[in-house]
């Protein structure tokens, strides 16, 4: 156990992952509204343009580097993504590419006649539809590539009485001389004419020089190690990975009915467990806030708790396939978190006014979203119930009547959650927005979810809902935690909730319902026919 601390503290502070030649990586830079190392920034604007955070396997803080010091260089280089097919048809660009040259595309005069009728829809406020967004993406790739060319978006400088940080077209002597000899080092390094040692320490030195320039100002750069860390250690993907293990092992244990594998799930799940609560405590160090308010942190979170919920009722019940349950719920929302940065922005922004609560977001938002991951786990204890079914309700009966007992607890735990997050949430909305409630999409689908799931709760005590209902429910009732976690934000995006508004994976999701929609379908009609035989 010392030794697990241990090697989680030295991971805290970055020291694990230092290299020789990578010190620029710690090179604290502004952006985004916080101060943050040039990795994350690195890595933000290169995902930004060409949709990955290395290019041809390359790091994302070299390249970046070099679209500054010669941006001609890649005029011709395939480096911006662009997959919406219609702006690619404006553009009279061959559709089965991903990524495009900057010459393909905005010295084509068809660009600058879209960007007008972006400003138009954008003007008017209109919510964009998913060709107007992916024009707003190609601005944006647009805008970023010329800023950082020019030097106007790196701010690598704090000022001595402003709080701007100073970008490098505008550093003043000694800073100017400084980063001059970094990017000399930078080019040696990168030619590999001289060791990395170099770059490290001209690195420290025009740090030293900054520092100077504010000392108090510069004392936000403590987290940039830890941030580093975080970024290269991904900790999430780590996870998940250990979820995975576990799931496999589970299934090896169920075909060969080896019983002592059981420890290998639970230890694989315990340790993706912790790398989760790893993850999570290192973005709430660096975010000083629980990291509960965009799309990609609440998703964290729910896989957070439906893997924790998973473990208590197996550790009551022990029926084996909660646990099992759990891992999947873990490793789905994970890998879709991983998978999905134009959809799920994994970066750490600073909060919208309106959020700007950690009292609030503790007693509101995490209670609202942990329920969703209960609701989760019965989801997919569901599924687990279809495939019995399928397989032959009087075969297995025991199995079926257990699954229904842990959705049941499921649904409890989540009702337990939400039904005091909307109080609260409508307390927070009074002192926010001056009224308790307003029939805002967000407020009113919470509402539905769990006056939806009541509904199960009240219908299975009053013997009206039975085993195959239970079942049935869990599956189609999570219908409705889809609509008020994505759906009022990705395809209305309606209401005071503003923040929380984005766009993409409408198709994907519309694809796992429908899916699901017949899958209960289905299996419901073979049960009824299986009666009306035995009958």
């Amino acid at each position: 156990m010392k030794k697990l601390i241990l090697l989680l503290a030295i991971m805290l502070t970055g020291q694990a992952f230092a290299k020789e030649g990578e010190g620029l990586r710690y090179l604290p830079v502004q952006d985004g509204g916080r101060i943050k190392p040039y990795d994350t920034f690195a890595r933000e604007m290169l995902q930004l343009v060409h949709g990955k955070t290395t290019y041809q396997g390359r790091e994302a803080f070299e390249i970046i580097f070099t679209w500054m010091l010669a941006p001609q260089d890649w005029q011709d280089r395939d480096l911006f993504e662009v997959r919406n097919k219609e702006v690619l048809k404006q553009l009279k660009l061959n559709d089965e590419k991903r990524w495009y040259t900057a010459k393909e595309i905005f010295d084509n005069e068809t660009f600058q006649l879209l960007r007008s009728e972006l400003r138009t829809k954008q003007e008017a406020k209109e919510k964009l539809t998913p060709y107007l967004q992916a024009l707003q993406r190609l601005e944006n790739q647009f805008g970023v590539f010329q800023e950082l060319a020019a030097g106007r978006l790196l701010r690598v400088a704090p000022p001595k009485k402003d709080s701007t940080w100073v970008s490098v077209v505008d550093l003043q002597e000694p800073l100017r001389s400084a980063f001059l000899d970094m990017t000399k080092s930078f080019i040696a390094h990168i030619g590999a004419s001289s060791g990395g040692a170099d770059l490290d320490l001209s690195v420290q030195k025009f740090k030293d020089l900054a520092r100077a320039e504010n000392p108090s100002l510069y004392e936000a750069t403590s987290k940039v190690d830890a941030e580093v860390a975080y970024n290269i250690f991904h900790p999430f993907r780590w996870a998940y990975l250990f979820y995975l293990v576990s799931a496999v092992i589970m299934l090896i244990s169920w075909i060969s009915r080896k019983d002592f594998l059981i420890k290998g799930v639970w230890l694989f799940t315990v340790i993706g467990f912790c790398l989760h609560v790893y993850g999570f405590s290192v973005r709430i160090y660096l975010a000083g806030r629980p990291p509960v308010s965009n799309m990609y942190e609440t998703v964290v979170w729910v896989a957070f708790g439906a893997v924790l919920f998973s473990m208590i009722l197996e550790s009551i019940y022990k029926y084996r396939f909660i646990i099992f349950a759990g891992t999947l719920v873990g490793l789905f929302a994970l890998v879709i978190a991983d998978s999905a940065p134009a959809v799920l922005d994994p970066s750490l922004q600073p909060l919208e006014a309106v959020l700007r609560s950690n009292y609030w977001l503790i007693i509101h938002v995490m209670p609202i979203t942990i329920s969703y991951a209960a609701f989760f786990l019965a989801f997919v204890l569901g599924d687990i119930g279809l495939i019995y079914y399928f397989k032959g309700e009087e075969k297995y009966r025991s199995q079926l009547k257990a699954i229904v007992l842990a959705i049941y607890r499921a649904i409890q735990i989540g009702v337990v959650f939400i039904a005091p997050g909307i109080v609260l949430g409508g307390l927070w909305a009074d002192v926010s927005w001056g009224r308790f409630w307003g029939w805002d999409p967000k407020e009113t689908w919470a509402l539905i979810v769990l006056l939806g799931y009541m509904a199960v709760l009240h219908g299975r005590m009053t013997t009206w809902i039975r085993d195959f209902g239970m079942i049935a429910s869990a599956v189609i009732g999570f219908n409705l935690v889809i609509m008020a976690w994505y759906g009022v934000n990705f395809i209305l995006g309606a209401g005071l909730h503003s923040y929380g508004w984005s766009a993409g994976g409408v198709e994907y999701v519309a694809v796992f319902v429908v899916v699901h929609l017949l899958a209960v379908l289905y299996v419901g009609i073979l049960n009824k026919n299986r009666g009306k035989k035995l009958s």
